[in-house]
């Protein structure tokens, strides 16, 4: 993959739109170019500053009479209920003519804080895992074949440990990204239930803390051997907080 395609694809790696294989193509890619990963950094810079400082307009009272006298007769006679519809889309045409439709492509809908913006990278990458044919890179249950997989992947080998005897087997490692930084995920297996666990950098830590459940998922803080991590699975809370003490316990 060159330059050209790689920054063409960014836009929809950024919204989660590309399919797995194309979007780790267009990782091995970013790996080896320094000015495409600049760019990904940038977009995610951009995308912060736009949800916290893009201004906010109301519709001004002359351009409400505007799009009201636009409306075909048998609707102007409607209720308010449709002007309203039609001066929600004027409002939208506002904020795309201040902050310009180039950027606004580059928008997700995203909460306010970090971790909104967090939970929403782990889920999102835990229902990715799901969908593809396998949720992993590297497939084993070895511990000395995961962790070596890492080195040179991302900033620090995560503790690596399999816990088969007691329920939760290691599936193996992949790597994905959390807003512009690289992690390692080691996926394991309890019953039906995948589990990712999301090695954070020092970055993230604390962006992650509390319990955060959505669509019957759930993100859970945890150490992992004394990394900060965050877990995500459809588990029970019993079966979380078994899996919580195991990998706090972890050691290499």
């Amino acid at each position: 993959m060159d330059c050209n395609a790689a920054r063409e694809l960014l836009p929809f790696y950024f919204d989660d739109e590309l399919d797995r294989a194309t979007s780790r193509n267009l990782e091995t890619h970013l790996d080896g170019c320094a000015d495409c990963a600049a760019t990904l950094i940038e977009l995610d810079a951009l995308r912060r500053t736009l949800r916290e400082h893009a201004p906010r307009y109301a519709a001004p009272q002359a351009l409400r009479e505007r799009l009201q006298s636009l409306l075909p007769k048998p609707l102007a006679a409607q209720p308010r209920r449709m002007p309203r519809r039609w001066l929600a889309i004027a409002a939208s045409w506002l904020l795309a003519f201040a902050i310009g439709g180039a950027t606004v492509a580059l928008l997700r809908p995203q909460g306010a804080h970090d971790e909104d913006q967090l939970a929403r990278d782990l889920f999102s990458s835990h229902w990715r895992a799901l969908a593809a044919t396998s949720p992993v890179d590297v497939i084993s249950t070895d511990r000395h074949t995961v962790k070596p997989w890492f080195a040179g992947k991302v900033a620090q080998a995560p503790v690596v440990q399999d816990f088969a005897e007691q329920g939760f087997a290691l599936l193996g490692g992949r790597i994905d990204y959390v807003g512009s930084e690289r992690i390692a995920v080691l996926a394991y297996r309890h019953g039906q239930h995948l589990i990712d666990v999301f090695v954070l950098p020092q970055t993230n830590a604390a962006a992650i803390g509390r319990h955060v459940q959505r669509l019957g998922y759930s993100i859970d803080p945890v150490s992992l051997g004394g990394q900060p991590a965050a877990c995500v699975s459809d588990m029970d809370e019993a079966e979380r907080s078994r899996f919580a003490g195991l990998l706090g316990e972890a050691r290499q």
